[in-house]
């Protein structure tokens, strides 16, 4: 057996191995982008220059491209650090193939019966989750509900983190949405997730960016509970913000912010 028959399973194995690893730095930047190199290679045990090697076929691929962080307070000598976030082309790569029959679908029942029946039909897709949730959420402490909610949807596949805001209440990002290409074009999908989000936490929340509409991560605010609302009772949504108008101070800085970190 030659030498180059003896080592072609490895490379094989190794091409293999190559992939897998990229796919994980995609994924981790995904979920948790913008990040920068160094915390990449802290979560994934990886070498600078295994970073640097996936992050450069990435980038030559158009799954991710290369942001600058905007300095905090004042500025420190050193450069400002490197982010790197995913794209639309690199989101679409972790997005489920039945974007165009689902779109179909939807256009057909809007024609046919009317965006009413869209809508009853948005709802119908997060009833689960309400059902699965809704009575769960009264034994959760109020200060952990959006955690969880959190992770039952990324259990869903939709890489959700929940946070503090900085001016109040909580946060809840979603880094992926698998029906966002149909939700750009069907609004109702998003406005149904929102009420359900409403509905298991028990208190008002407000769409402040979403995925579908151009923004690089899904983030809903979430007000600071008062009195002894319940998860499942009905839970005034708080006002979505008409196009064009002017956002609060509140919401703006807690906008702004939610785009530039997805946090």
């Amino acid at each position: 057996m030659s030498g180059t028959e003896e080592t072609a399973p490895a490379r094989l194995s190794g091409v293999s191995a190559e992939r897998s690893t990229r796919a994980r730095v995609a994924r981790l930047i995904l979920e948790h982008g913008p990040i920068t190199a160094p915390a990449l290679g802290e979560r994934l045990g990886l070498t600078p220059a295994a970073v640097r090697r996936h992050l450069d076929a990435l980038l030559a691929d158009g799954m991710i491209e290369p942001r600058t962080a905007r300095p905090r307070g004042q500025r420190g000598r050193g450069r400002p650090a490197k982010l790197f976030a995913i794209t639309d082309a690199g989101r679409s790569a972790f997005e489920h193939a039945y974007d165009g029959l689902a779109g179909s679908a939807l256009r057909f029942l809007a024609e046919r019966v009317g965006e009413q029946a869209v809508a009853e039909f948005a709802r119908s897709q997060v009833s689960g989750l309400v059902g699965r949730l809704r009575h769960e959420m009264r034994e959760v402490p109020a200060d952990q509900r959006v955690r969880v909610l959190a992770e039952a949807l990324s259990a869903d596949g939709y890489a959700a983190s929940a946070s503090k805001a900085s001016l109040g209440g909580e946060q809840l990002c979603q880094h992926h949405c698998p029906v966002a290409h149909v939700a750009a074009e069907f609004p109702q999908l998003c406005e149904a997730e929102t009420e359900a989000f409403a509905q298991i936490l028990g208190t008002p929340v407000q769409r402040l960016a979403t995925i579908a509409h151009g923004d690089g991560v899904c983030t809903t605010h979430v007000s600071p509970r008062r009195g002894a609302a319940e998860p499942g009772a009905t839970a005034r949504q708080a006002p979505q913000q008409a196009p064009g108008a002017s956002p609060s101070a509140t919401h703006e800085a807690i906008d702004e912010t939610s785009k530039e970190t997805g946090r």
